[in-house]
């Protein structure tokens, strides 16, 4: 296993899963290291887990949450538009192999599952936590902000910049649309403005 970050996670899963479905958990971890990732990588994983720690109140199964995380971008190709869904199957089959309840397979697949549009319904209490820890990158500061638009970028970087921008905007755009960007209000009071002003302020430069 690769440095600190890669241990740290290692171990946070074996606290949640056992010791021996550590296998599993280092290949997840492996998973978040392939070279084409810029943004998806360790460190979003282990900054989602940070989140889910401190929103855990707002949730109604904190370790459900924090499987979610775990297996969220566990399948991540850049060309595909099924990675969610891919990454939920393999949670599912991932869990039953090691034999967790049927209820909290079910509810880590319909939270990965989720991760697809970040538009949990009012009450979804695990969902929103989840969200909230994904989206969290959005309220960063301006470095933070930056050095993640350029490694999105550089995930695409395969995409015309014409065809990304144009993709990059649609996405922002429907984000904005949302009446909240995050649904707890522990993160909407800590995150809510910072993240809106950095959603207008790349899509202006986007779309100028």
């Amino acid at each position: 296993m690769g440095g600190q970050v890669d241990q740290d996670l290692v171990a946070r899963w074996v606290g949640l899963a056992g010791a021996a479905a550590e296998p599993v958990g280092a290949d997840l971890v492996r998973r978040y290291r392939e070279p084409h990732r810029r943004y998806h990588t360790v460190d979003h994983l282990a900054t989602m887990l940070g989140v889910i720690d401190e929103l855990a109140a707002d949730a109604a199964d904190p370790d459900a949450v924090r499987y979610a995380a775990f297996f969220h971008d566990a399948v991540y190709a850049v060309d595909r538009p099924d990675n969610e869904e891919r990454s939920a199957e393999l949670a599912e089959e991932r869990l039953e192999s090691l034999g967790a309840a049927t209820e909290l397979v079910r509810e880590v697949g319909r939270l990965v599952r989720l991760t697809a549009g970040h538009d949990p319904v009012p009450g979804d209490r695990n969902g929103e936590v989840l969200c909230d820890a994904d989206l969290v990158i959005l309220a960063a500061d301006a470095p933070g902000y930056g050095a993640y638009t350029a490694a999105v970028r550089a995930e695409y970087q395969h995409v015309p910049d014409e065809l990304f921008r144009a993709g990059r905007a649609a996405v922002l755009q429907g984000l904005a649309r949302q009446p909240h960007l995050f649904r707890t209000a522990t993160a909407r009071a800590r995150f809510e403005s910072a993240a809106r002003a950095n959603l207008s302020a790349e899509l202006a430069a986007l779309t100028a």
